[in-house]
């Protein structure tokens, strides 16, 4: 169901482990980070969330229904099923980061500014989940802090060594 250019993505963001897909509008990030989620699923077992914009939750699970992927929208923890589950970034303090092998954040650039709570709650919340993996359109080409906080983000390296590099 993707063409082979996503295909070759997801076969290399699956062997990292820990990947960031930045791909512009209409190149099919939402499939991409689906079947990745749904790889993870079905190679490890377990529970993978998708955290995205309020605007775009509806629009995954119909997109996953689509192509036989099954995505369950969730307000809280309870509501969390084996396979993929989908919140929006600010139900995130209602769920428990353990519980989940795979994450994957949708418009990733929620990560861009360096002093943001929900930047710190996303490294926080998920610093011990084995798979991750952020989308998001592909940022400005010098915004480092960006950059700097989805390395961060996937456990690769600090922002601070990231800069110094």
């Amino acid at each position: 169901m993707l063409f082979p250019f996503q295909r070759d993505i997801v076969k290399w963001a699956i062997q990292k482990g820990k990947a960031a897909i930045f791909s512009d509008c209409g190149t099919g990030k939402t499939m991409m980070q689906l079947e990745f989620a749904h790889q993870v699923v079905n190679r490890t077992g377990g529970k993978a969330l998708v955290v995205a914009p309020l605007s775009v939750v509806s629009q995954t699970k119909k997109e996953g229904l689509k192509f036989g992927i099954p995505v369950n929208i969730c307000r809280t923890h309870k509501d969390v099923k084996d396979g993929i589950n989908i919140t929006n970034y600010e139900m995130l303090q209602h769920f428990e980061p353990d519980a989940f092998n795979c994450v994957v954040l949708d418009e990733s650039s929620i990560l861009k500014s360096f002093t943001s709570a929900t930047r710190n709650e996303l490294i926080d919340a998920f610093a011990r989940t084995p798979f991750k993996l952020c989308c998001t359109a592909s940022p400005a080409p010098n915004d480092h802090s960006e950059l700097g906080n989805t390395v961060e983000f996937l456990g690769i390296m600090s922002r601070t060594e990231m800069l110094s590099t």
